[in-house]
């Protein structure tokens, strides 16, 4: 018995998915979702195939949902508080929830981590069952890898024309950018690149960036700016807007 899965279908899977205080079964001919506690099936039909299991999830699927998804964060902050949680004896998904309330950008990234990851055991499972029927499998959706929601983040003219700061949907800075003019030649010096620590590795110093960039190039003006050895994995954004490098610093300690 053959259904397709469309958009709306995967989301009431996905929710029954969720919801562990109910038995759910899918009616292939109908193609809807039998809550086998308030629905009444159709004792009459004598096809066993007609109503089938819907894809197993609990808590121990949730769990190393909830483990992939903190060792896939980049900032150590939020991922060290998150395994804090997740070492937990008891109470493990409550803590986890409540680190994430402290994180909105964060949490919105699980959000969509989670959801994406169930839709693709969906389709995993609605594939297995295509090829029971002879039929070839549906594509599985792409690995959003983005680490942060950007777009929920405002950048707004600071001080002078080379000074930006990133914030939050509510008003709180998350970043700041500053460069100044070398009075001897067109070329501008980024002195201040920083980004509060709940948000680094999140893309926001590279947003920053290619917004002082857009200044920049507006006016015509070369650019410099120095990374600390601690920031090289920043370098990898410099080479992808063009910079080059252009000198290395050494510095000996005086005893220290």
């Amino acid at each position: 018995m053959h259904f397709e899965l469309d958009n709306t279908l995967t989301d009431e899977i996905l929710f029954c998915m969720e919801n562990q205080d109910s038995e759910f079964l899918l009616d292939t001919r109908e193609g809807i979702i039998i809550d086998l506690d308030n629905d009444v099936m159709d004792d009459t039909d004598t096809d066993e195939d007609r109503y089938i299991s819907l894809p197993e999830w609990g808590s121990q699927e949730g769990y190393r949902l909830m483990e992939n998804f903190t060792s896939s964060l980049k900032n150590p902050v939020i991922r060290q508080e998150l395994s804090a949680a997740l070492n937990r004896n008891k109470g493990v998904f409550r803590a986890f929830r409540n680190v994430l309330e402290q994180y909105p950008e964060t949490e919105k990234l699980w959000f969509r981590f989670k959801e994406s990851k169930m839709k693709n055991e969906i389709i995993y499972w609605y594939n297995a069952l295509r090829e029971e029927w002879g039929l070839q499998p549906i594509g599985i959706e792409p690995e959003d890898n983005s680490s942060i929601v950007l777009e929920d983040f405002v950048i707004r003219k600071g001080e002078t024309d080379f000074h930006f700061l990133a914030e939050t949907a509510n008003g709180e800075q998350a970043g700041s950018i500053q460069a100044i003019m070398n009075p001897d030649s067109s070329v501008l010096h980024v002195n201040t690149l920083e980004v509060n620590n709940i948000y680094r590795c999140l893309g926001i110093g590279k947003m920053l960036l290619t917004k002082l960039l857009e200044t920049a190039d507006e006016k015509k003006l070369d650019v410099t700016i120095d990374l600390p050895c601690e920031s090289a994995f920043f370098s990898r954004s410099l080479l992808l807007e063009n910079f080059k490098p252009g000198m290395q610093r050494f510095i000996r300690s005086n005893g220290t």
